[in-house]
């Protein structure tokens, strides 16, 4: 399957930075701020505690574009430090964070990570790819993993768009993300579970819209679904045994009501927009939800990408 239009996380980025304006001044000044004082040494970013590593490097990279900051020495740095890892190993939620923070930088300002990577790199990362397909038509976690997962499915599927390379079999994937769909209109994300998932959901109403599959017949369900993770405090939950609402599950919720064109009629918008302001800190960061004493860059890029959906007019 070759597609002809923007892949998915460029469409993303594209609607997230239409957002950001409607985002109020302070609060962009102050992420702005805390992101760019989050890069190591090395030019890459980490998380809470450790090393640089690609998965936070991609969420602080996302934000700085965001942001509009992803440029001169700051972006250098960062190609300094992914081109520093392009001969390691890596799994596939760290291999997508070096393309797309690669895509990125090279979309921001220029910088070519990939320059010097030989002709048939991008090929070679498909066949690499489909050694983790199973036979119900998903992808594994790992290469030893018997189970498909939907997650990783979809982070297979998101890094051959950014390849530009095409998606195979694309019916199998149709058939695979159909199994994971359970009778409350959510999506589960390994097959013997029986609860669905706001960030599952998301995932595969994600895969749904790359394939050009979305069932009109069964959104209204998969709606009705997530309209019933908003809690009380305004945030979107994880799952119905969860009596809390997350950063994560509201962004993802949120999202994905927006690529349902249900969004802002589906949930309370301003108590969503509220909660996410809530776990803004005043120091820059946002915190994970409201038991959550500390910040990072992953859920600062949350808390801005929610604000961005919730905050555009329309």
């Amino acid at each position: 399957m070759q597609r002809d239009t923007p892949d998915y996380l460029a469409g993303l980025h594209r609607r997230l930075a239409r957002g950001m304006p409607h985002i109020a001044e302070p609060t962009r000044l102050r992420q702005a701020r805390y992101m760019l004082a989050q890069q190591r040494p090395d030019g890459g970013f980490a998380g809470r505690d450790g090393s640089s590593d690609l998965y936070y490097t991609s969420f602080a990279l996302r934000s700085l574009g965001l942001l509009g900051e992803l440029h001169g020495d700051v972006a250098v740095r960062a190609g300094r430090f992914l081109r520093a890892r392009l001969t390691g190993e890596a799994q596939i939620v760290d291999f997508l964070s070096l393309i797309f923070s690669a895509a990125l930088l090279k979309l921001a300002d220029g910088v070519d990570v990939f320059a010097d990577k030989p002709d048939g790199w991008r090929e070679a990362i498909a066949a690499a790819l489909e050694q983790l397909r199973r036979t119900d038509g998903g992808y594994a976690k790992t290469a030893e993993g018997a189970a498909s997962s939907l997650y990783h499915t979809f982070l297979v599927v998101v890094c051959l768009e950014v390849l530009g390379l095409p998606i195979i079999a694309a019916e199998r994937l149709e058939k695979f993300v159909s199994s994971r769909r359970r009778d409350d209109g959510g999506f589960v994300e390994m097959a013997p579970m029986k609860r669905s998932g706001t960030n599952p959901t998301a995932a595969a109403v994600g895969l749904l819209k790359i394939l050009r599959a979305l069932d009109p017949a069964a959104r209204n369900q998969t709606v009705e679904f997530l309209s019933g993770m908003q809690t009380e405090q305004g945030g979107l939950r994880a799952n119905t045994r969860i009596p809390i609402a997350d950063l994560l599950s509201t962004m993802t919720g949120c999202l994905t009501l927006a690529d349902l064109d249900a969004l802002p009629a589906a949930i309370d918008v301003p108590a969503a927009r509220a909660y996410a302001e809530s776990l803004e800190s005043l120091d820059g960061g946002f915190h994970g939800a409201a038991w959550d004493t500390g910040c990072d860059v992953e859920y600062t890029f949350y808390g801005l990408a929610t604000l961005a959906l919730l905050c555009t007019p329309g």
